[in-house]
């Protein structure tokens, strides 16, 4: 099974106020087409973990690949480029312009890409609107519709560039329980059907239950 993202000797450290080891010796693997979740007690460094993950922190120890291709130490203009391009994300917030209509908040990240054109964009947008069955949503103010919707829609918009990896940090933090199976639900689908890898940092133990592997986080190391 293909690698898509590897963790290898990963170490973090904050230095003020005063040197603290937040991450320690942090590897592992997430396959294509895997559903891995991380989880542990607050403060055991799953945020800081999945903020290296995304390339968005470039200060720490260690390797990080993705297709198997180092991106530790890449300038900030191509990890922008990767991070766009390979890595879609799903917030427990999600983030929508609510002056905009679904199909347009859809489409914000590959105009950005701008590798497509607009009628391109647009085709690809419905094609993922209607993969998480909203497509009858795609004209509507994402101010108009209901949460469950929006982190559809959030999700719909982490798909637009076909990226290699979804990194979810809490998505179903906000929802209820109904919300958050639908969400589980996509993610299940996208994972065994599109063949898409995920990680999501999670709570929700029955969240967490139902995917492929857990990985357990507690005091800055992987235990589990």
């Amino acid at each position: 099974m293909k690698t898509v993202l590897e963790a290898k000797d990963i170490n973090k450290y904050f230095r003020k106020p005063v040197l603290f080891h937040v991450l320690k010796d942090i590897s592992f693997k997430v396959s294509q087409g895997e559903f891995v979740s991380i989880m542990g007690k607050s403060g055991c460094g799953k945020s800081t973990l999945l903020y290296i993950l995304s390339t968005m922190d470039t200060d720490y120890e260690g390797g990080l690949y993705l297709n198997n291709e180092l991106i530790t130490g890449q300038e900030r203009e191509k990890l922008s480029y990767i991070r766009n391009k390979h890595i879609g994300f799903v917030f427990q917030f999600h983030y929508l312009l609510s002056e905009f209509s679904v199909l347009e908040n859809v489409m914000l990240p590959a105009k950005k890409l701008a590798e497509k054109s607009i009628e391109e964009i647009e085709h690809d947008a419905m094609n993922k609107l209607r993969i998480l069955k909203i497509d009858h949503l795609a004209k509507k103010r994402a101010s108009r519709i209901s949460g469950g919707e929006k982190q559809r829609v959030a999700i719909a918009r982490a798909l637009i560039n076909d990226p290699a990896i979804i990194m979810g940090d809490e998505p179903t933090g906000n929802l209820d329980s109904h919300n958050s199976e639908n969400v589980f639900n996509v993610f299940k689908q996208l994972s065994d059907e599109e063949g898409l890898s995920l990680l999501v940092v999670t709570h929700d133990i029955d969240f967490a239950n139902k995917t492929d592997r857990i990985i357990e986080m507690g005091d800055g190391r992987i235990i589990g």
